[in-house]
């Protein structure tokens, strides 16, 4: 239940900014991640937070209070990533060569677009105690997975913005109406065909560790083994680390994807993984320093290659992993400009 703000909603429109910042501070996070998972991008998602607050207060005195002021913000930040998508301009529209002549033949396209980032997990820290409302089909924890953002990418920007807003936050329908400027049957037929689009993406995706029901209800949420996937961490970085591409390989389920956005290409199988890895991570003379991390709700660790030319390892990739049980069912790898948003440094010693 929101508290009431109705002096500081006076304050604010009088022209205090101290007051307008206590007014919206408790929603930026969440507004934050509600533009990532429409975007698929973090520098997308804070510029479109920026201008959401900078429209806000050029615009709160036409807020009647009909709404609450989240759901008011919900609605002002949702149609500033309209109006991104829209532009469109900022994003790359043909993605770039691998910078690897040697890799093998991918064995397709993949589904993660070229502008998709990684969402790192100590921003995901304020939404632990906000639940979706009563008509969520998707919980927290799953809503901000990398598949789920992928998935969201592959629809239209009306499509992405009902279901996130319907499915993910949980508002009726007729809210959704209201936030999009539409009619509630235009909203309903647009939440068919998203659902299952994203429905049938998800299913292929965790094929190898779930099935999927097929009805359509809330799934329930994927609570991580911390045990477990700290011991399956260490395992990958003593891997890495040590260049044992046969210990890796055991990591791995047998039908693991690779992608590397912005490189629409994928790798599954693990036949193809061996090769792909045996070319490019495990090149003779490469050695790494690994660091842990979280990124969407999953593991991740940040890569680093070591440079004997100035005796230090230099940030290379970040890996998030999608795992089951004991074994990586996926690797999502992001180049080196991402790893600073996680706190990661730009190089390690060669040695601690």
């Amino acid at each position: 239940m929101e508290r009431d703000t109705t002096d500081l909603i006076a304050r604010a429109r009088t022209g205090d900014h101290n007051a307008f910042r206590d007014l919206v501070q408790g929603h930026s996070h969440e507004l934050q991640v509600h533009c990532y998972r429409i975007l698929g991008s973090l520098q997308d998602a804070e510029d479109a937070l920026q201008e959401t607050l900078v429209s806000a207060w050029r615009s709160l005195g036409d807020f009647g209070q009909q709404s609450s002021l989240r759901t008011w913000l919900y609605k002002i930040a949702t149609n500033r990533c309209l109006s991104m998508l829209r532009a469109d301009s900022r994003r790359p529209r043909i993605a770039p060569p691998l910078p690897e002549a040697t890799l093998p033949e991918p064995t397709g396209t993949g589904d993660a677009p070229p502008w998709l980032e990684p969402y790192p997990d100590v921003l995901l820290d304020h939404l632990v105690d906000r639940r979706p409302g009563p008509e969520a089909r998707y919980e927290t924890t799953e809503a901000i997975s990398l598949a789920f953002v992928t998935a969201l990418q592959l629809l239209p920007p009306r499509q992405r913005a009902a279901l996130v807003l319907r499915d993910v936050l949980g508002y009726h329908a007729v809210e959704v109406a209201h936030m999009l400027d539409a009619t509630q049957e235009s909203v309903q037929s647009a939440l068919k065909r998203a659902r299952a689009t994203v429905d049938n993406q998800l299913a292929d995706s965790s094929s190898t560790s779930t099935s999927s029901s097929g009805t359509g209800n809330r799934r329930p949420a994927r609570q991580p083994d911390t045990a477990a996937e700290h011991r399956l961490v260490a395992r990958l970085t003593d891997a890495m680390e040590r260049a044992d591409l046969d210990a890796l390989i055991e990591l791995l389920v047998s039908d693991v994807r690779l992608s590397m956005p912005p490189a629409m290409l994928e790798y599954r199988g693990i036949e193809t993984a061996q090769r792909f890895f045996a070319a490019s991570t495990f090149r003779p003379g490469r050695t790494y320093r690994v660091v842990p991390t979280r990124a969407n709700g999953q593991p991740a660790v940040g890569l680093y290659l070591a440079d004997p030319h100035a005796g230090v390892h230099r940030a290379y990739a970040l890996l998030v992993i999608s795992t089951a049980g004991d074994r990586i069912t996926a690797i999502t790898g992001f180049t080196a400009h991402v790893m600073t948003r996680f706190g990661l440094p730009r190089t390690l010693p060669e040695t601690d």
